[in-house]
């Protein structure tokens, strides 16, 4: 079968959630101009929207109304070029609402799975639930004459896990967006041993045609950016807990974030960004990789001690941040929770003991902000980490530490066998997370 029939008819499953909603953007938009730049041949693709929830299905709609406009604003020339036999079409607005109209014809938008039984290629972008991905699978692989390719968007599953339980015989493709899709440039292309060579082939390319940079992970539960931020998190849980024996646990709290963000220079604290990605949704990848990689003890009682408490973080629909172990403001850290007094504790009263503690902090220190506009950066963090090596300060002394465990767990995923090289490593976190570098660095 030639590719470009996969292309034909494509399904999304979990179409309108926050993760599926971007690959439909991503892939309309794509499909479309596919469409619109092969006139003279015979391509008319067709996207399932597949979302049991009518409601949020009705936002998708908007959603992509919304976004496919912006986007057409940018590139009025090029419709005027595909759209010039169009003689009704005159001034931009003209050009701009054809293309919109044209993206929302070819999308179905529908609660019922049984519209991607005749789908070519299936995006599956549901819940991290491994059981609820093989019934997906198998409802549509055992209903379809197609023999369907299978895209999956986990972040943690092994894929021949899932391959194997669905019985798709090689059919499935782990395709791992970052968070949001249609803004995040990194893709984590995940093939299983079993995965058929021609579909491990096609993703990629898929993916470079959605403008995407991709890091080829092994088939390894966590795969390169769960795998190094869940042991990050791991350790600094480790660090907090053994500073909670001199001072609160809101201040052991608050003292990692800042050394995570401030003296290793991301764009979040690492307990923010846990907050970010959801307390559960973190406990769900631990626990997802503490079984198939046993005996490293890849599990937090600290966070599971969170989610008994109800403290879950995550996001809002809109993407505002919702309280978890920090409680925001305009997306400002107020407060922190306390686990032992089971309420929050006032971020302006705790901050004082932290920055007393962790001492002055180094002249010449530059914001994660700035140090991304640098053209020099590489330049600039090797003078970074020379002012920590020279600060006797607790706060360097500790960011050095951690810097040193973040390059260890860098390495270990290469000599483990998850990634190809360190520069896959370090290519995932300054791309996916955003880090200033990556963990297994010179300087």
């Amino acid at each position: 079968m030639e590719t470009n029939i996969r292309l034909t008819n494509v399904a999304v499953l979990g179409a309108a959630g926050k993760m599926g909603s971007g690959i439909m953007l991503l892939t309309t938009m794509q499909l479309l101009d596919m469409k619109l730049s092969n006139q003279g041949e015979s391509f008319s693709p067709v996207i399932q929207a597949i979302d049991p929830n009518l409601d949020t299905l009705r936002g998708l709609r908007k959603y992509l109304e919304t976004q496919v406009l912006k986007a057409a604003e940018k590139k009025c020339v090029w419709l005027r070029e595909v759209y010039k036999s169009e003689a009704s079409l005159v001034d931009n607005s003209d050009f701009i609402n054809r293309y919109v109209s044209d993206a929302l014809s070819i999308v179905n938008f529908t609660q019922r799975l049984e519209s991607a039984y005749d789908s070519y290629l299936v995006f599956e972008a549901a819940s991290e639930n491994p059981d609820l991905k093989v019934k997906l699978f198998t409802q549509i692989d055992q209903n379809s004459q197609r023999e369907p390719w299978f895209f999956t968007n986990t972040s943690s599953i092994p894929i021949g896990y899932l391959d194997e339980r669905s019985n798709l015989s090689g059919r499935l493709v782990g395709f791992h967006f970052y968070n949001p899709p249609a803004i995040q440039k990194l893709l984590e292309l995940i093939p299983a041993k079993n995965t058929l060579p021609e579909l491990a082939t096609f993703a990629e390319q898929w993916a470079k045609a959605l403008k995407k940079t991709v890091v080829i992970s092994n088939d390894i539960a966590g795969f390169i950016g769960n795998g190094h931020f869940m042991r990050d998190l791991l350790y600094a849980i480790s660090q907090m807990t053994k500073a909670s024996r001199d001072f609160s646990i809101p201040a052991s709290i608050l003292m990692m974030d800042k050394i995570s963000r401030e003296y290793l220079v991301r764009p979040m604290g690492i307990f923010q960004l846990m907050d970010y990605v959801g307390i559960d949704v973190c406990q769900y990848i631990l626990s997802v990789m503490d079984k198939f990689i046993p005996g490293k003890n890849l599990h937090s009682d600290f966070i599971d001690s969170l989610i008994t408490m109800g403290v879950k973080g995550g996001q809002f629909p809109d993407g505002s941040q919702k309280d978890g172990i920090f409680k925001y403001a305009k997306g400002k850290i107020i407060a922190i929770w306390d686990p032992e007094a089971k309420q929050y504790a006032n971020a302006d009263e705790v901050i004082p003991v932290v920055d007393a503690w962790l001492g002055k902090m180094p002249e010449g220190i530059q914001p994660w902000q700035n140090v991304m506009k640098m053209a020099n950066r590489e330049d600039y963090l090797k003078k970074h980490f020379e002012i920590l090596r020279n600060c006797s300060e607790t706060g360097a002394v500790m960011a050095l530490e951690y810097n040193s465990y973040s390059g260890k767990v860098g390495q270990a995923l290469v000599d483990d066998g998850v990634a190809a090289s360190t520069k896959d490593v370090n290519v995932v976190l300054t791309t996916g997370f955003f880090h200033s570098y990556g963990p297994v660095h010179s300087f």
